[in-house]
């Protein structure tokens, strides 16, 4: 017997509903990014392993997936290597490329290499999938889709504002109320770690306190001490994990805590113009939240970054995320290239909306019209119809066998089909056809003119 096949972990299939409402989701965010001046571009699906290693900091590089060379991968590996069982150095020798860990440190491979093509500040989105060797869990997946825009090029907070302000336009179009836009600036996270004397600890102050909300105070605590931070410096940033208050009362705060650091200062008034003007500008139906612990673990961000929690009546976490990059091109050669970006995590959008109930009953209903089949002349008299009605916007079809009218119903009820058409010898005659509505049971004969009125209703 045949072993019944399956799918790697973190992957999933996905039915024809599940695939309209994911491109329901994708066509509102594309509506949005083309409405605020972003252009689509792609880049591959893999990338040379030298431009992801060592973008992500520890972490985040052993989460990417390595692709085996082609062919005879272990005839070229040092034997010492092989006999030591030194992973790390077997790896570079056997994995040249790897699959995307995510789209921004590709979209700033592809504005180097294109540089001389843009036109700058360029702005340009991209929605394609990323792979992530990470635990599957909820929300979680090893495959999953990324919708981003970001723009290059530079350094005013006002596109901070405008990204701020697209998330919200998103989120409300999708229906999706009480999403609330968590903001922080690393220019801060550094200035903290400059006063409690941990400036060398930087990476892993930020990356410990990154985990707050899934490991809690005790379990940041006990990372950062592990990591060598102070018991002292602890007692220092203890005011961070009771920061609460007014916008402009944790401005007040963090400006008190910071001031005898000049970076961090520099993040406060950054932050302060930014959640002012937004407070100002006001927003549709998300919250802006300044959120101190907020560190987000990718070691490029720079200025603000930004994270998406969904509504708190669906316990899913981050549904989006992004920040400012001062040097990320820099990397590649192109410097003084400032870039701010944001991402829509469209798999956990997705569940927000089903748990929500909020998809809309429409998007599912892929056939509008089904035409039955009575026979080889009768199909082909529909055929002739069929083809006016799709060139007039109306996706119809017809069944393919000769079969029993009850098959043929059931088949258009299990697929949400609307209506049915019936043409046997005597409507083809008389010319009309039986219109029959699969919700309502209505039946009615009616002319081609009428059917297509009532079809593109």
């Amino acid at each position: 017997m045949a072993q019944k096949p399956s799918i790697p972990k973190g992957t999933r299939d996905f039915s024809p509903i599940e695939v309209a409402k994911r491109q329901y989701i994708m066509s509102v965010i594309k509506k949005h990014f083309e409405r605020s001046g972003f252009q689509p571009i792609e880049t591959p699906s893999f990338e040379n392993s030298e431009t992801l290693m060592g973008k992500y900091g520890e972490e985040g590089d052993r989460l990417i997936f390595k692709i085996l060379n082609s062919g005879d991968f272990l005839a070229k590996t040092n034997e010492e290597f092989l006999q030591t069982k030194n992973s790390l150095k077997i790896t570079s020798q056997i994995s040249e490329k790897a699959l995307r860990y995510d789209l921004t440190v590709p979209f700033a491979r592809f504005v180097v290499q294109h540089q001389n093509e843009l036109e700058f500040p360029f702005k340009r989105y991209q929605i394609q999938p990323v792979w992530r060797a990470d635990r599957p869990q909820k929300g979680r997946f090893r495959e999953f889709y990324q919708c981003d825009a970001d723009v290059v090029g530079s350094t005013s907070l006002w596109q901070e504002i405008e990204l701020v302000q697209l998330y919200d336009a998103v989120f409300s179009d999708l229906k999706i109320e009480g999403v609330t836009i968590k903001i922080n600036n690393r220019k801060i996270l550094s200035g903290i770690a400059e006063v409690i004397g941990a400036s060398d600890k930087l990476i892993d102050f930020t990356v410990a306190l990154d985990k707050l909300d899934k490991i809690g105070e005790d379990g940041v605590k006990t990372e950062m001490v592990a990591k060598g931070i102070s018991e002292e410096a602890l007692v220092k940033i203890q005011p961070l994990f009771n920061f609460n208050g007014s916008l402009t009362e944790k401005l007040n705060q963090l400006r008190e805590l910071l001031a005898s650091s000049v970076e961090g200062t520099k993040g406060v008034d950054e932050l302060t113009f930014i959640c002012e003007t937004v407070e100002e500008l006001g927003l549709k139906s998300a919250t802006l939240n300044l959120d101190v612990t907020l560190a987000r673990g990718l070691n490029y961000y720079t200025g603000a970054i930004f994270e998406v929690t969904a509504p708190e009546t669906v316990k899913l976490g981050s549904i989006g995320g992004g920040g400012r990059y001062d040097d990320l091109t820099g990397i590649f050669g192109l410097k003084n290239m400032s870039g701010v970006g944001i991402s829509f995590g469209l798999d956990r959008i997705y569940l927000v909306i089903e748990e929500l109930n909020v998809f809309p009953e429409t998007v599912s209903n892929v056939t509008d019209v089904l035409f039955l089949n009575f026979g080889d002349n009768e199909a082909k008299y529909c055929l002739k119809v069929i083809r006016d009605l799709r060139e007039a916007g109306v996706n119809a079809e017809l069944y393919p066998d000769k079969a029993k009218m009850a098959k043929q119903f059931q088949f258009a009820e299990k697929k949400g089909i609307k209506y049915a058409v019936i043409v046997g010898e005597t409507e083809m005659q008389q010319n009309i056809f039986g219109l029959k509505n699969l919700n309502s049971g209505e039946q009615q004969n009616v002319t081609l003119q009428e059917l297509q009125q009532i079809l593109m209703k």
